[in-house]
């Protein structure tokens, strides 16, 4: 059933105008450096001034910029000279942002002004129709829209109440918030020959200073009545149907307007192409029934007492939300929505943390659909990738930039407080949602095809980035850089060893299989435990407390160890994950950032954290971050528009609930101490079995595992992040059914005292 979204019932407004955004693919996580006025159309700027000559992909300059490159940099960095070292490689010129994703126009329907009661809007997560209704001139009118997955087409359809008709004027309106004064637009309205109840508008756009725009069409479609067009106008008057298909196209690849086709016909291909994935995974949490029939506006009003069925609400409009926006490419920073051309952070791929957050429950929630619209990315930008390997490190391999308009692979962010242009561990990064699909799906062709190659090239860029040795022969990373953080009391970002950066490398350099590389990674520092017991960021070669850890920030990239790694787990690495632990009861949530939320929740499910996973969706919950729609915003308030939260939360359920590994299933590792009872069905896993329902009740003490795998195979579970793995056997293509005893009271999970291995019991067989 439609689910309510918006207001409840009896609202009072004037319904006069209808809109829809439709956003061409043209093209810094925080508002301490939003980005200046857009530069639309245009390509990166040199780091010292100046724009590229065209046909110029990059500036080649040596190694990593400028007289001395690469080793240059790394004497001063090492030399404590940081700041001048980066500043050289940053130039004097302006901070140069990706192009910005923006709205292409509204397509406005334009009715008389006459009072509106009763408004109600409904969002259809399974077929994803929106549909609107609202009394007005004494009859109930209706709306619906949906984005064709099938004919990428956005289709409307408007009905007046019965006996009624329409009058209504629609046209473009490219001058959104935001827009440049000096866009060239040219809108035109026409009728269709040999279709009299037919007309199509359409719009071109013209950026400013630059060859680059866009087009967009609107075919306007009536029953009855009579069309009429002036200038970039349609009138429609006497019909009893209007139905608008729009589409939009950069002129980077030119499109078409949509073909003729009906309401029906074009939602009868669109519907399986989205119902089949969103019905994959279902999540149940046994919320009241009456709370479950509330509007979501009524939910988030009073998030303590519907908790359940607004968790259960979040989890479905996520994944409906992340489905809508991922298929030629992942979703953005705003998914694919935006209705401001002044979108925060250019409205871009951030890749330094925000992309992984909201991929994270993509493969084990049975949605590969979104996996590989970022395999499609990845393979798009690798040229570009490659030219960032080779420019700012002078290396093979490739390296991954920490912004992206979806078009360009550049590395360009030349920041001296921000220098991501210096951070390497982007490749391992964006690749591991990759593994976690390859994993889960068994696509032996996608693995050694994509993959493999992938993996390959990250290595290499190690192979010749990891030159510098510090006491005792142990590799340096230097430049390294934490992202978005600096260390305590240092005057530039960059330093050397940081934990993500050791991380990253570990993780590529064994990813690939080869014993060369798997000698590398042996050589690599060890993660180090500072002074306060917690997991550092960064272990300075030769002098560890050099760069103090600083907790009050929104962003735990140290922690990639353990999510997703899961290099450092409470079974295979106990004093590692107790100072992860550590690490998290120490780190502030600095500008209360929802990715900075969400992700501390993910690290601590991994770590069996119950209480802070549970403290750290609250947090989201509690501080208004979700707009009535249930799209969510960066900062609480609803302050700006971001999808962070909106497609991470259902990933942290899941991990409270269910985590695997190649080689084992975790039920339960960090349940919610008010999650009492519920059900989970479909999640896939990294072991290639898929557990069909997982059921569970504190009250009852009881817990339900089904399990199926296409092969026969043996499979490690055990409940809790710590207990005791039991070996069981999976008959090919057929149901196991376990029913296990369950605690009285959810597991919290407390960290283990030195010397007791857990997870070290001999396993059971069954």
């Amino acid at each position: 059933m439609p689910t309510p979204t918006c207001s409840p019932a009896a609202t009072s407004r004037t319904k006069s105008t209808s809109t829809v955004t439709a956003s061409p693919s043209c093209g810094r996580t925080e508002r301490e450096h939003a980005p200046p006025a857009r530069q639309l159309g245009r390509g990166p700027r040199h780091p010292l001034g100046g724009r590229l000559p065209r046909g110029q992909r990059t500036a080649r300059r040596d190694g990593a910029r400028r007289p001395g490159g690469l080793e240059r940099l790394r004497d001063d960095i090492l030399a404590g000279r940081a700041a001048e070292a980066v500043h050289r490689t940053v130039g004097d010129g302006p901070l140069q942002w990706v192009r910005p994703f923006h709205p292409a126009f509204a397509v406005r329907v334009r009715r008389p002004r006459t009072p509106v009661t009763d408004y109600r809007r409904t969002i259809d997560y399974r077929t994803g129709t929106v549909r609107t209704t609202w009394t007005q001139d004494g009859g109930r009118w209706a709306g619906e829209c949906f984005v064709s997955r099938a004919d990428d087409v956005i289709v409307q359809r408007l009905t007046p109440p019965p006996y009624g008709t329409i009058t209504a004027e629609i046209h473009h309106d490219v001058r959104l918030p935001g827009a440049p004064d000096d866009l060239r637009v040219l809108s035109t309205a026409a009728d269709v020959e040999d279709q009299p109840a037919e007309a199509l508008i359409s719009t071109s756009v013209h950026y400013p200073d630059s060859d680059l725009g866009y087009s967009g069409w609107t075919r306007v479609i009536a029953r009855a009545g009579t069309l009429r067009t002036s200038g970039g106008t349609t009138s429609a008057e006497g019909c009893t149907e209007l139905t608008l298909l729009t589409r939009v196209a950069p002129w980077s690849a030119p499109g078409a307007p949509a073909p003729r086709r009906s309401y029906e016909s074009l939602f009868a291909r669109h519907r399986p192409l989205h119902q089949e994935p969103y019905d994959r995974v279902e999540l149940d949490l046994d919320a009241p029934a009456g709370h479950r029939a509330l509007p979501a506006s009524t939910l988030l009003a009073d998030p303590g007492t519907h908790r359940l069925a607004l968790l259960e609400r979040l989890f479905d409009a996520g994944r409906h939300h992340l489905l809508s926006s991922s298929g030629l490419l992942p979703p953005r920073l705003t998914g694919i929505w935006t209705g401001d051309w002044e979108t925060a952070w250019q409205g871009a791929f951030t890749c330094d943390a925000n992309l992984n957050l909201q991929l994270s429950s993509a493969a084990v929630a049975a949605l590969p659909e979104v996996s590989l619209s970022l395999a499609a990315l990845v393979r798009a930008q690798l040229d570009d990738w490659r030219d960032n390997a080779a420019r700012l490190f002078g290396t093979r391999g490739i390296v991954a930039p920490a912004h992206s308009d979806g078009l360009s692979g550049r590395a360009y962010h030349y920041s001296d407080d921000y220098p991501l242009h210096l951070w390497t561990a982007g490749a391992d990064w964006l690749l591991h949602p990759l593994l976690d699909h390859a994993a889960v799906t068994g696509d032996r062709s996608f693995a050694h095809e994509v993959l493999a190659p992938l993996l390959a090239e990250t290595a290499a860029f190690y192979e010749d980035f990891l030159t510098r040795t510090g006491p005792g022969g142990t590799l340096v990373l230097v430049p390294s850089y934490s992202p978005e953080n600096t260390p305590a009391g240092a005057g530039s970002p960059v330093t050397a060893n940081a934990t993500m950066d050791i991380a990253a490398a570990r993780h590529a350099l064994r990813a690939t299989g080869d014993p060369g590389h798997a000698a590398l990674a042996d050589r690599l520092p060890p993660y180090r435990i500072n002074r306060d017991g917690a997991l550092a960021e960064w272990s300075w070669p030769g002098d560890p407390e050099r760069a103090p850890d600083a907790y009050d920030h929104r962003h735990i990239s140290h922690l990639y160890p353990v999510w997703p790694l899961d290099e450092i787990n409470p079974c295979d690495t106990p004093e590692l994950a107790r100072a992860a632990r550590r690490a998290l009861e120490l780190r502030g949530a600095e500008n209360d950032s929802a990715h900075g939320f969400l992700h501390t929740a993910l690290v601590a499910a991994r770590l069996g954290d119950a209480q802070r996973v549970s403290g750290a969706l609250l947090s989201v919950l509690d501080q208004d971050f979700f707009h009535s729609g249930l799209m969510s915003s960066h900062y609480p308030t609803r302050e700006v528009y971001n999808a962070d939260a909106a497609h991470t939360l259902p990933a942290v359920l899941i991990e409270a609930l269910l985590h695997s590994t190649p080689d084992r299933i975790v039920l339960l590792p960090a349940l919610l101490p008010f999650l009492l009872t519920g059900t989970l069905r479909g999640i896939r896993t990294r072991c290639g079995v898929t557990v069909t329902e997982l059921s569970w009740s504190v009250p009852a003490r009881r817990l339900r595992v089904v399990l199926r795998s296409a092969t026969g195979r043996a499979v490690r579970l055990q409940t809790g992040a710590d207990g005791r793995p039991r070996t069981h056997r999976l008959p090919a293509g057929r149901d196991l059914v376990l029913n296990l005893p369950l605690g009285g009271a959810p597991p919290t999970n407390p960290p283990h005292s030195k010397g007791v291995p857990p997870c070290a019991e001999p396993y059971a067989h069954s």
